[in-house]
């Protein structure tokens, strides 16, 4: 399963790498990563219909992971892939706003990489 991660906290990358070491050795998992939600859509227009989940930050400078949401699940990539939202504020503003542009799910920071590798179990991807 390829994942694009959309952070603008750019250690996120080696964090994940870690977490996730013995699925990307065993070939299960693959993780892109995108700095910005610009840089997630150039991404994901240079590499069509090879992510099946995004992990998107909401709070990030220019284009939010809402906006970011928004793009993928109206104007691109059909079918849209699974999109998570990951944010470290759990306000339901943003919970609601999230579900309302379509996201899949909504994670808190910091993240509970056992509750993220349970859903990605769940969506039979792992």
């Amino acid at each position: 399963m390829k994942i694009l991660v959309v952070d603008d906290e750019r250690d996120i990358q080696m964090l994940f790498e870690q977490r996730f070491r013995k699925e990307i050795r065993q070939g299960d998992m693959s993780f892109a990563f995108a700095f910005s939600g610009e840089e997630a859509l150039q991404y994901l227009d240079a590499h069509p219909q090879e992510a099946v989940l995004i992990l998107s930050d909401i709070n990030m400078p220019g284009m939010s992971g809402l906006e970011l949401l928004g793009e993928i699940k109206e104007h691109h990539y059909v079918p849209p892939p699974i999109v998570m939202m990951i944010t470290a504020y759990s306000d339901d503003d943003n919970y609601n706003k999230a579900f309302s542009l379509g996201a899949d799910d909504f994670l808190t920071k910091p993240l509970d990489f056992n509750l993220l590798k349970e859903k990605l179990k769940q969506i039979g991807h792992v």
